[in-house]
């Protein structure tokens, strides 16, 4: 993964996601572990807008379809990633992408 900097030049919080891929979807036994400044460990995560795990939670492998997100004191809210559960999902490896770049969609079920 990646953590891109931003405007001031501080880290950002960032969700990295294994297997690189997007959508995320619940049978990829997807890995989510949060980055950014700030104190280790102290990161809390929300799924689906509601606090879900405050301590010792850097680094986990999704159980539950939804949306989660992370926060690191420092570098704040991470962007949102949404986690599916549906049958048949077209894919994308993840990264930055730039308009012209050749992608490889991938269809998964």
């Amino acid at each position: 993964g990646w953590c891109p900097l931003s405007p001031t030049g501080g880290q950002t919080t960032q969700l990295l996601v294994e297997p690189p891929r997007r959508p995320a979807v619940l049978w990829d036994r997807v890995t989510l572990t949060c980055q950014g400044s700030g104190t280790t460990g102290a990161t809390t995560w929300y799924k689906d807008g509601q606090r879900w795990c405050q301590e010792g939670c850097d680094s986990f492998t999704v159980t539950e379809r939804g949306t989660y997100m992370c926060d690191r004191p420092g570098s704040g809210l991470s962007p949102a990633l949404r986690v599916l559960n549906d049958w048949l999902v077209l894919q994308v490896l993840t990264g930055a992408l730039l308009e012209g770049d050749t992608v490889t969609l991938s269809c998964w079920g």
